[in-house]
């Protein structure tokens, strides 16, 4: 099947956004010290941030998860729904423990963000931004390939520079 490639996010930004509010939930896969994947199934946030995408995803500080970002920040988020449309985002991923960040985010996933993906946070973290338990997690896409169900198109986005 044909693949496009672009190095404007702008190029495949409504699509993204698109699929990611459609599918909502993502399967982050990292890698532990040995090289064997893990995955899990999250719902990160998304916004554009000069001209790039960025992901936030708040998250528990779980010992597995500390582990494999130490060691490896390389991730990939990946979107799938029934009519075969696909979201795949190859990207570096870390903690962000500011406040400013941690606020960001809250308010991120509150108002839903431009994708209109997010929830109430207070569901799981009861003290609100500030509960020692709420942490974020940035992404920092590298890559980015959607995938259209109907004919297996591709689009590729991939920056110029990094």
């Amino acid at each position: 099947m044909p693949t496009t490639r672009v190095s404007d996010f702008s190029g495949l930004q409504d699509t993204f956004f698109s699929y990611v509010r459609d599918i909502a939930y993502a399967t982050m896969i990292t890698v532990d010290r040995q090289g064997r994947p893990r995955a899990r199934v999250l719902l990160p946030v998304w916004e554009v941030v000069d001209g790039r995408p960025v992901g936030w995803l708040a998250a528990y500080k779980t010992p597995v998860k500390t582990a494999h970002l130490a060691n490896n920040p390389h991730t990939t988020y990946s979107y799938w729904n029934p009519r075969q449309n696909a979201v795949h985002v190859d990207s570096l991923s870390s903690w962000a423990d500011g406040e400013a960040s941690k606020l960001h985010v809250w308010d991120l996933y509150i108002k839903g963000g431009p994708p209109g993906v997010g929830y109430d946070p207070v569901q799981y973290w009861r003290g609100g931004p500030e509960d020692p338990e709420y942490q974020v997690i940035r992404i920092e896409p590298w890559r980015i390939q959607l995938v259209r169900g109907s004919d297996l198109r591709s689009t590729i986005w991939q920056p110029d520079t990094p």
